[in-house]
């Protein structure tokens, strides 16, 4: 099987995992409304992010320098799948923006509106949140929102 069949079959799981979350979301806003819709995908994808942080535990609670070259080593696509960019990093602070997302990609292509966006963005960085929490760290991510350009940016600080 040749690298690019690979690199589009990559590609396409991610943005099926995308129309996954979406359709879940959508099952259950119509139950629950869009908020409790939205704690649960978040909780539950927060503790997949708790599983895969252990990769990362090692550098916590402090080794920002071991966690940047550690995330960015394992970025999809040798980094061109997210485009992370290291916006600020020292001792006590690492901020990576994300230049793309598949996952907005294919929420954009399926015609959803900013809004709906904008919270699955949320909702998706939840395994964001439990990654670099379960390592150790302090963590927020900025999503997405309508009119700025690129995707998330994950401020990642020593934890305690």
């Amino acid at each position: 099987m040749s690298e690019q069949i690979l690199r589009e079959q990559l590609y396409a799981a991610f943005k099926n995992r995308a129309m996954m979350y979406y359709h879940i979301f959508e099952e259950l806003r119509k139950e629950v409304g869009d908020d409790k819709a939205t704690e649960i995908m978040r909780r539950g994808i927060y503790k997949r992010g708790l599983d895969l942080g252990a990769r990362y535990a090692r550098y916590g609670p402090a080794d920002l320098e071991g966690l940047r070259n550690a995330f960015l080593a394992s970025s999809a696509d040798a980094g061109k799948m997210f485009q992370p960019e290291v916006l600020h990093f020292d001792a006590e602070k690492l901020d990576i923006k994300m230049g793309s997302c598949p996952l907005k990609e294919a929420w954009q292509e399926a015609g959803l509106s900013d809004q709906d966006i904008a919270r699955m963005c949320h909702i998706a960085a939840a395994v964001d949140d439990g990654t670099f929490e379960g390592a150790g760290f302090q963590f927020a991510a900025e999503t997405w929102q309508p009119g700025q350009e690129g995707c998330c940016l994950l401020k990642i600080r020593p934890g305690k």
